[in-house]
């Protein structure tokens, strides 16, 4: 089992900035890649950015690239997610995922069934 804490959400205003923490604890071992996803209220969960356990694969949703970055820090197990430029439309609840199956590309962990554990996720209100 692996456990994730979601935290570093609030309110801005558009044009700000966010930095999103997901912090992992348990059988981090089996994890090939790490996750962040964002549901609007009355929306489908849309995958955002992903990032491999190790070594230096990314892949980002076309909405976020040049805003968002993502990147992690594998002696504390966190994942960070860099949010800037933020626009009203990127408010959403932000949910970390972790995923134990290896897929040759990174662009095979955009796909929100292959992730194995998720975490609660943290509110990020964007105001105009």
């Amino acid at each position: 089992q692996v456990q994730l804490v979601e935290s570093g959400g609030g309110l801005v205003q558009a044009g700000g900035s966010l930095r999103l923490s997901c912090a992992a604890s348990g059988r981090t071992r089996s994890t090939y890649a790490m996750g962040w996803f964002r549901q609007a209220p009355g929306k489908e969960r849309e995958f955002v950015a992903t990032i491999r356990w190790s070594g230096s694969g990314t892949y980002y949703a076309d909405f976020v690239k040049g805003r968002f970055t993502i990147s992690r820090d594998n002696a504390k197990n966190t994942v960070y997610l860099q949010m800037n430029s933020l626009k009203p439309e990127d408010t959403a609840v932000y949910h970390c995922a972790a995923s134990n199956r290896p897929y040759p590309s990174t662009a095979n962990y955009s796909v929100r069934g292959r992730y194995d554990y998720w975490g609660q996720g943290t509110q990020v209100t964007v105001s105009s």
